[in-house]
């Protein structure tokens, strides 16, 4: 199994700035992206950024310009900076992770989330 763990969540007045981190540890073989979700009280979950290995990185347009993704899949790491960050940006923020990992001799595909931080914007 993949097991992911965020870290940078927290508590921040509008216009401030915050940086989320993310491992993935466990028998990976491969990962093929890696991005952040976000949900906020009474909504769906919904994309924030991803960043596909050896891909374009995508954004949700209400973060384009202020969040920046970046990551470094040979560590299995991914990190969200995000600024000028509004009231609206509350959420629980998840990581997500896809790729291969080894089992039993064959490589089957895993499509993990960690536990979420919490990310709260004071206005």
């Amino acid at each position: 199994q993949v097991q992911l763990v965020e870290s940078g969540g927290g508590l921040v007045e509008a216009g401030g700035s915050l940086r989320l981190s993310c491992v993935a540890s466990g028998s990976i073989f491969s990962i093929n992206a890696m991005g952040w979700y976000r949900q906020a009280p009474g909504k769906q979950r919904e994309l924030v950024a991803v960043l596909p290995s050896g891909g374009r990185m995508n954004y949700a347009d209400s973060v384009k310009g202020r969040f920046t993704i970046s990551g470094d899949f040979g560590r299995n790491t991914v990190y969200l900076q995000m600024n000028s960050l509004k009231p609206e940006d509350t959420a629980v923020y998840y990581c997500n992770a896809r790729g291969l990992w080894y089992y039993s001799g064959s490589f089957p595909e895993f499509d993990s989330w960690g536990q979420g931080t919490q990310v709260t914007v004071s206005s």
